[in-house]
Order: C-alpha cells, then sequence, then structure tokens
C-alpha cells in the first residue's frame, strides 16, 4: 500500500510542478484572488473540489457561529476525497496569498474528529495546531474531519461502515496530505520545501501513524500525548470509570480529589529538590492514599477530610493500570499521582456518558445498551469479546509499531510530547512507545544510553510536569514545540530544551521550566527564582523502578 500512494504522489506533484502557471506570477510566492478561484478547475485522483475562494481577516467556518479573526489574506480551498465507495473525506487547504513561508502543514484532530480543525480543539492546546494558527504563521495548512461527519465524543459512525473506520485511523490524513500538498504545488509553482505535522491526542496519533506507514508524506512531526494504543486506552479509560463511578460508595468528588491531591504533593513534591507545586517525575512518588483513610472503618465522611475505603479502592483502582486476569499481562499502565484534580471529568457523576462508555458501546459490543458496569475482563464472556475487539481493531487503530527506519532514513525528525499530570491518557504509554524505539534501534548487548543517544539523533519526547491532557494544568502549559521542530529539520539543530510557560486558571501565572529530552529531567541549581526557566538544568533523571503495589 505503501509504494502504490507513494508512487501516485510522486507522479501528482510532479505533473503540478511541471504545469505552465503563467510566467513571473509562478516565481513568487504572492498569488491574487484570482489565481485563487482557477483552483477549482484542479483535477486530482478521487477528489472533488468544492471552494476555491479567497478570505482575509475575518471568517465563519461552515456550521459554526463564532468568527475567527486576525486571518491574513489567503485562499482557502475546500473539498472531498473519496478512495472507496463508503468514503466520504472531507478537507480544507489554506494558502496565504502572501508571505507564504515556503512550507506546508498538516493539523490533526481530537477524539473521533468528525469536524475539520479551523481554530478551535476538544482539548485545552499547548501548541498552535489549527488551520487559523497556521495560516497566521505563514504555511499551507490543511485538515480534514478524519472521514465522517461528527463529533470528537461519539463513535456511533463506525457501524455499518468499516471504510471510514480506515478513513479515520490513518487513510484521512494520508490521502489529506497528498491532496494538499498537490494543491499547494498548483498555486505556487513548487512542491513545499517542508512539510510538518502538528496534533495532540488523536492527532499525536495521526502523527505517530504518519511516521509508521508513510514515512515519505512529513519531513517533521510533533506528536503531543498520542492515543497511540487505542484499545488499551479505551479500556483503561473505561476501567477508571467503573472505578470511580460503578458504585456510589466509590465516587470521587471535587473535594475528594482536591484532598488526594494535596497529600500527594505535601507528601511528594519536594522529591525533585525544589518544593514548587509540581512533581517532575510523578514515578518516584510512593504516596500511599490508605494514609487518607477515615477511621473506624467509615462508609461515608466529609470528602475534605478523608476518604472511605470504597473511595480509596477506586483510587488504587486508577493509580494501578489494568491487568489482563488470564495472564497478568499488564494491558495498560495507570495514572500518575499529580493528576488527580483532572480526574473530575470522568470521576464525577453527571449527565453525560463519559467517552470511553460510548467507544466501548460502538466499537467493542456494538450496542448502544450494552451496560458498562457489568464490564469485568475476569469474566470469561467479556474477556473473549474484548479479545476479538484486540484482535480485529487493533491493526487498524493503534500506532505502536517502533520500526521507525524509513521515517529516520529520509531524514524525518519527530517530538512527542506528554503531560505527566494527563487525567486521560496515561503518560506512560509515551514512555513505552519511546523505550520500544530504543529497544528496536539498539544491538544486542549495546548500552541503553548508546541507543537512547542514536534514537534522540531523530526522535525526542519531552514529559511535562503538572500539564494535563494536550494542556491545562498548574504547570507550564504552553510551548512552542514546531519552532523547535523547524529548527531541527532546517538547520539540524536539535533541541537540548524547551522552555515552557504556564497560562490559564491556578499555578503561578507567568512560571517557566524547561522540559527536558527524556529521560532527562529538569534539576534546580539550587539558586534563583523557581519560577524562572535558567535556575533548571537538564541532567538525566534516569528511569525510577514502578512501584510493585500500582
Amino acid at each position: 500500500m505503501r509504494s502504490r500512494y507513494a508512487a501516485r504522489s510522486a507522479v501528482v506533484l510532479f505533473a503540478l510542478t511541471c504545469a505552465d502557471l503563467s510566467g513571473a506570477a509562478a516565481q513568487t510566492a504572492l498569488r491574487t484572488a484570482a489565481e485563487c478561484t482557477q483552483l477549482r478547475a484542479l483535477r486530482l485522483a478521487h477528489t472533488t473540489i468544492a471552494v476555491a475562494q479567497p478570505l482575509a481577516g475575518s471568517f465563519v467556518a461552515p456550521g459554526a457561529r463564532d468568527t475567527i479573526r486576525n486571518l491574513p489574506a489567503l485562499c482557502r480551498v475546500a473539498g472531498s476525497i473519496h478512495p472507496t465507495a463508503d468514503s466520504d473525506i472531507r478537507f480544507e487547504v489554506w494558502l496565504p496569498l502572501e508571505n507564504w513561508n515556503g512550507n506546508f502543514a498538516g493539523v490533526g484532530n481530537g477524539g473521533w474528529g468528525g469536524t475539520i480543525s479551523y481554530d478551535a480543539l476538544p482539548y485545552p492546546a499547548a501548541e498552535p495546531a489549527t488551520l487559523a494558527d497556521q495560516a497566521r504563521r505563514g504555511y499551507a495548512v490543511a485538515s480534514t474531519n478524519t472521514g465522517h461527519v461528527g463529533t470528537p465524543f461519539n463513535a456511533r459512525f463506525v457501524t455499518g461502515h468499516p471504510e471510514r473506520l480506515v478513513d479515520f485511523a490513518s487513510r484521512a490524513v494520508h490521502e489529506t496530505t497528498i491532496a494538499a500538498k498537490a494543491v499547494s504545488a498548483a498555486f505556487y509553482g513548487r512542491p513545499p520545501r517542508h512539510a510538518y505535522w502538528i496534533g495532540c491526542s488523536t492527532g499525536g496519533r495521526q502523527g505517530l501513524v504518519e511516521a509508521q506507514r508513510f514515512p515519505s508524506d512529513y519531513d517533521g512531526i510533533v506528536a503531543g500525548a498520542p492515543a497511540s494504543d487505542w484499545l488499551p486506552i479505551a479500556t483503561s479509560s473505561l476501567d477508571h470509570t467503573i472505578a470511580a463511578l460503578g458504585d456510589s460508595s466509590r465516587y470521587l468528588p471535587p473535594a475528594a480529589l482536591a484532598l488526594l491531591e494535596g497529600a500527594v504533593m505535601k507528601a511528594c513534591d519536594r522529591l525533585d529538590g525544589v518544593e514548587d507545586g509540581l512533581l517532575e517525575d510523578p514515578r518516584k512518588c510512593r504516596f500511599d492514599p490508605a494514609a487518607l483513610r477515615c477511621g473506624s472503618g467509615a462508609a461515608s465522611a466529609p470528602a475534605n477530610r478523608c476518604l472511605t475505603s470504597g473511595q480509596i479502592d477506586a483510587v488504587d483502582r486508577i493509580y494501578g493500570g489494568v491487568v489482563d486476569p488470564t495472564n497478568g499481562r499488564r494491558i495498560a499502565p495507570g495514572l500518575e499521582r499529580g493528576s488527580e484534580l483532572g480526574w473530575a471529568a470522568w470521576a464525577t457523576p453527571g449527565d453525560a456518558l463519559p467517552l470511553p462508555i460510548t467507544d466501548y458501546q460502538w466499537l467493542v459490543f456494538a450496542d448502544s445498551t450494552w451496560d458498562w458496569r457489568s464490564f469485568d475482563l475476569a469474566n470469561p464472556r467479556d474477556h473473549t469479546v474484548w479479545a476479538a475487539a484486540d484482535r480485529r481493531l487493533t491493526p487498524i487503530l493503534s500506532a505502536i509499531d517502533p520500526d521507525l527506519r524509513a521515517f529516520r532514513t529520509r531524514g524525518g525528525k519527530l517530538i512527542e510530547y506528554h503531560g505527566w499530570s494527563d487525567p486521560l491518557i496515561a503518560p506512560q504509554f509515551s514512555i513505552d512507545y519511546y523505550d520500544s524505539v530504543v529497544a528496536q534501534d539498539s544491538t544486542a548487548g549495546e548500552a541503553r544510553g548508546r541507543a537512547i543517544a542514536a534514537v534522540q539523533r531523530f526522535y525526542r519526547m519531552f514529559m511535562v510536569p503538572g500539564m494535563g491532557h494536550c494542556g491545562g494544568g498548574d504547570g507550564p502549559n504552553t510551548f512552542d514545540m514546531e519552532r523547535a521542530l523547524a529548527n531541527w529539520v532546517e538547520h539540524d539543530v536539535a533541541p537540548a530544551s524547551v522552555v515552557a510557560s504556564h497560562r490559564g486558571r491556578g499555578g503561578v501565572p507567568g512560571r517557566e521550566r524547561p522540559m527536558c529530552p527524556y529521560p532527562e529531567t529538569a534539576v534546580y541549581n539550587g539558586a534563583g527564582d523557581v519560577n524562572r526557566a535558567a535556575s533548571f538544568a537538564c541532567r538525566d533523571g534516569g528511569v525510577p523502578e514502578r512501584n510493585d503495589r500500582y
């Protein structure tokens, strides 16, 4: 499949690059509104271009109410791609009419996609990862709805549409990338110099899919908090929900989560050498939630003073992860200490079903009436359904292939990041994938340090203390990985660190911290303002042993 796609891409780009785009206008990045509208006539394989219109200043996206403002003059191209009879991949390409930086960017989605990433994402974005963001930066940029129209929070679209699941998993991004590069080449008279991918969550998984399956699509990839191993992540999230909401005795209201988080910080904040409300590496924290147990085995108590036995059981389960009861193999790691305030999204009762429940309804059981409270992997029936889903879905949805040699050989660069306080996707998933690439890259008997050094020539991962899922949280949660990536791709300057700062409610406004390439961590120099990046240095933090209990 790779060779067929690659060949078609090369033919399309070659033909468009050689086309006569009329004299001097083809030699400059300055383009006119008339040249924009002419893109309606562009012919691409199984692709329909429905819109080619100039924009400037502001834009209201289809179906939206809010106005996107401060846009540069650009050409908006919208269309659809139909690689199979059941496919309907919607895409948009935004092309600066002037001040094009010569490069292309693809931006990712969140959840189950279903919409173009215009100017908002279903998570607090630490990175500029939308059409509007990238157009303002001068990129020719594209986004896809992943092959269906819907919300990021419902997987019902897969019912009766197996090809649309494939579109969502990998084909929509790849096909959009090919079409968007061709549109860009036709408009500017030459292909983009470099192609970059920017995404988090589903967008992070999309980036890893590109590196693993379509290594020629992008020169550089930023993959944030990737939903890389879909079924284990969904199973982990479902297990967290069952642990906290399956029985009223285990409910974890906000007051209980605040109590728990405060106790974790009190016990572990100083382990990294500075008391600042952040855990540089939460795996070193051994706080036992049993320390908060209410006296006399109370079944209920004020949530801001102690935890009941049922609540402690739920917390233990959330920290502990999921194990296959038939063979003891770890299916999914647990969430880290320090992430507790973010659990409210799925640990506090509400009107809407948490996302992992709807995922299982449609993809695993294909039954909207399925009783999620009854799910138990120790039950042979449930385990059989789960194992069958693993065999069916993992080859389609997961991005866990550690063999990145094709991507590396062509000069590709990959930056991954993950917040240590992520309450949705356990940070250990990213560490496990990084370690698998290191193991794949190493030769027999080679020291781990040498293998890491070899991998870091093309792949660096940054763990972000105090940051939630793709952003938010009390830690430094805003940064510019894309700029670091471009510097690496275009000037061969690998990022030794990336400075992050805090924005939003909570935390310390403006606080800075250098993010270090794993396994290095930021270590306080012993003097200076703990809220300034210059007071820290990146050093090898080692790999702490996991707490066997969890």
